[in-house]
């Protein structure tokens, strides 16, 4: 009869993978993905290298949980702004706001995110996530067309341009060393979004 693992035994090795991770997204977050090597991560968790390899068959397959756990959840944020009651251009604006605020509350981990250098794997992670705050910013501006407070326009084509934009503009102060600059530059970004989106600030109302 094959041996079957314990209850204990399931926990215990779940809760072992969980540590592992939140170990490699901070280790992530100082480092970035080049130099968060096994060796790293394992010494950052507590445990012998080889060990990594019994919750993950390779670094690569290490790499995508830590991304697509952190990208998912600011995915999820993202999505409780844009999809809470009230005006579209209101929420957008919000939803930009909310974001590149969470980014400098953990730049590290959001230059990461956004545009550390890093292996094949990670860049299809990458690529995937870009697409669903896409899709988040689309849903948004559908609506706002279709409220009339917002001129008429391709969501798909306003999405990504602006996804793309305010992942441009953060990507530089995000690598760069610390700078007392975050406010005036979100402040920024969200009147950036609201040209992009072809509305003015407070012109809903």
């Amino acid at each position: 009869m094959a041996y079957r693992k314990t209850p204990a035994e399931l926990e215990r090795l779940s809760s072992a993978r969980e540590h592992l991770i939140q170990q490699a997204t901070d280790v992530v977050a100082e480092v970035g993905w080049a130099q968060a090597s096994v060796n790293a991560v394992a010494a950052a968790a507590g445990i012998a290298a080889g060990s990594v390899y019994q919750h993950f068959p390779s670094k690569a397959a290490l790499a995508v949980e830590v991304f697509r756990r952190a990208s998912g959840r600011e995915v999820e944020v993202l999505g409780e702004v844009l999809r809470s009651p009230g005006d579209p251009v209101e929420r957008l604006t919000r939803g930009v706001e909310v974001f590149a605020r969470r980014s400098f509350e953990r730049r590290g981990l959001a230059y990461a995110l956004l545009a550390a250098p890093a292996e094949p794997a990670v860049g299809a992670e990458r690529l995937e996530y870009r697409r669903q705050y896409r899709a988040l910013f689309a849903e948004v501006v559908r609506e706002g067309v279709a409220a009339g407070v917002l001129p008429a326009q391709n969501p798909e084509i306003t999405a990504a341009a602006l996804t793309g934009a305010v992942g441009e503009v953060l990507a530089d102060p995000l690598g760069a060393a610390d700078g007392d600059f975050a406010d005036p530059l979100i402040n920024e970004i969200t009147a950036m979004s609201l040209r992009c989106l072809g509305a003015v600030r407070g012109s809903t109302g």
